[in-house]
């Protein structure tokens, strides 16, 4: 695949192409000056009409990276309304009136780029994934990971990354305006554009310290990772929705009303088009589950549910929390498990020796080497024996070989304050 799109340049070398099929390719240092320079004079072009997309599918074709941002529009919706996708080959940029086009082909285009670099692209890969219908993206470099190795700053927002990294500085005012206005104003096509217009020399200056310290192919790896994260989340079933709500302290019988309750809410939400929280917000949930209304009036006196929507489906929801309530036993979802507590310190100092020392050595920030999430499913994995094919995702990869033979032992070790610190009896 050519790369004719993806200029390195240095001071003294104005473009050298290179392949991205290696990721450990040492490049040469990028003159930062000269890239900033060079894409101060990427041309522009919109996109309004369905033949002129050809266009863009020839230049991904021809490209071996492709940085991308989009904007949309989701504050009164279930799903978000994308207004523009933005597009930077390395020798130009394409804004695309989404609303106007059929994307497909964009889609799988970019499935087969080599290299697909984004800044935080939790809330645009969502949308990839409902509107694509493609399976999981292998191709995903996000600066925001990636800057996490190097700062140990887990969410650095773009504006920070470019002055940080280019002494560049972007208005991001207009984040939140109404991107499916047409015309944009000028401010809103300036945004837009320089979303994209300085990500490749962002990437580019990011690839450079990462390959120098031996950490790109780490960085490669979560980003893989996290593409998958995404796309699991996005296909969650209705009826698993009431996960992302449980509470390790609800019992069975609150766990199959939250189950029950969260469903509900979830088709209502697609149903209608409106945001899960316009239906029942997260606090009038946690209500329903803590006071267990058993009729209307104990509905709207016990909980903050909004009036508008109780007169509207207040019954509905009584009926489903009441046929929750008579499930047998045998008919409830798990309870979770409880996390690791304990004031005796012993096994957590242990722990954060063995995770400070390794972090050290390899020159990642601790709270990139081991996540909160992760250590405390590793935790479960080990109080209740679950086996090494239980582990975390983000644990099974280049992780594995240090989790394995030294922090696994450590926790070993002093297994049985972990469990009597989950409550395990022992």
């Amino acid at each position: 695949m050519s790369d004719h799109c993806n200029p390195i340049l240095t001071a003294n070398q104005p473009s050298v192409s290179i392949s991205t099929d290696n990721h450990s390719f040492m490049p040469a240092e990028p003159n930062i000056d000269v890239l900033l320079d060079v894409a101060d004079e990427v041309p522009v072009t919109w996109i309004r009409e369905q033949y002129q997309l050809d266009e863009v599918i020839n230049a991904l074709e021809g490209c071996g990276r492709v940085a991308l941002d989009t904007e949309f529009i989701k504050r009164d919706t279930y799903y978000p309304r994308l207004a523009l996708v933005q597009l930077n080959t390395g020798d130009h940029i394409y804004l695309l009136d989404a609303p106007k086009l059929q994307l497909t082909e964009l889609w799988q285009a970019l499935i087969k780029v080599d290299v697909a670099i984004w800044h935080a692209c939790g809330e645009d890969l969502g949308i990839f994934y409902l509107l694509s219908g493609c399976p999981p993206l292998t191709n995903i470099f996000d600066t925001q990971i990636a800057l996490s190795y190097l700062t140990g700053q887990l969410q650095m927002g773009y504006q920070q990354a470019l002055d940080d990294q280019l002494d560049m500085h972007i208005d991001k005012e207009h984040s939140q305006s109404d991107w499916l206005r047409r015309p944009l104003s000028d401010e809103q096509e300036q945004y837009a554009i320089d979303d994209v217009r300085f990500l490749p020399a962002l990437y580019l200056s990011i690839e450079y310290e990462l390959k120098s310290q031996g950490l790109y192919d780490y960085v490669w790896e979560d980003c893989q990772l996290y593409a998958h994260e995404l796309y699991k989340a996005q296909n969650v079933e209705d009826e698993d929705m009431y996960l992302t709500m449980a509470d390790y302290r609800y019992t069975s019988e609150q766990m199959a009303i939250l189950q029950a309750v969260a469903t509900w809410r979830e088709a209502l939400a697609r149903s209608t088009n409106q945001p899960r929280t316009f239906v029942i917000k997260k606090q009038a949930v946690r209500e329903i589950i803590t006071e267990k209304p058993s009729n209307m009036r104990e509905l709207a006196h016990k909980t903050t549910m909004h009036r508008s929507m109780l007169r509207l489906y207040g019954e509905e929801l009584m009926a489903v929390i009441n046929k929750a309530k008579i499930l047998s036993s045998a008919e409830y979802p798990p309870c979770l498990l409880p996390p690791y507590r304990s004031k005796n310190k012993v096994l957590s100092k242990a722990v954060e020796g063995i995770i400070t020392e390794h972090a050290k050595q390899i020159d990642v920030p601790e709270n990139v080497l081991m996540r909160k999430k992760w250590l405390g499913q590793l935790y479960e994995v080990i109080a209740f024996d679950q086996g090494l094919s239980a582990l975390p995702q983000g644990l099974q990869g280049w992780r594995y070989e240090w989790v394995t033979q030294t922090l696994i032992p450590v926790i070993e070790a002093h297994k049985k304050e972990l469990q009597q610190g989950m409550g395990i009896n022992v």
